[in-house]
């Protein structure tokens, strides 16, 4: 009985065998995350004052409202660049790939690349792609 409760308390803990290079990345990178914001606190100035509070941009004072519209067509543009950008880094696992997947993912990719071009002529005609 005493050998057994012991091996069962082993058998729990290795478990997940093989992650403990994915639990030491977490760790390490808790840590670092945990240094930054710390010695950025020791760190830090903490001075006060009317230059500290002063609004810095560029160089240059801040001329006008902070509160101005800008047209929403500068946010669709923007969205539309930045949805197509990270769809492109989708395929960039399936390139280096490519000689070991075979036919099935060719035909995937290109679906997801027609889902794609289906979703630029949708905001081409839209207008989201015109600046002015």
């Amino acid at each position: 009985m005493k050998g057994e409760s012991t091996h069962t308390t082993a058998a729990i803990v290795f478990v997940l065998h093989g992650y403990e290079y994915l639990l030491g990345f977490v760790i390490v990178c808790s840590l670092v995350c945990a240094a930054a914001i710390i010695l950025s606190t020791l760190l830090s100035p903490r001075r006060t004052g009317v230059e500290r509070r002063t609004t810095y941009e560029s160089g240059m004072e801040p001329l006008g409202a902070a509160w101005i519209q800008f047209n929403i067509r500068y946010y669709m543009f923007a969205l539309v660049f930045v949805i197509f950008d990270v769809e492109t880094v989708f395929l960039y696992p399936w390139a280096v790939a490519f000689n070991q997947l075979g036919l099935l993912a060719f035909i995937e990719a290109l679906v997801f690349i027609g889902i794609l071009l289906i979703g630029l002529v949708y905001a081409w005609r839209k207008g989201a792609l015109e600046w002015s």
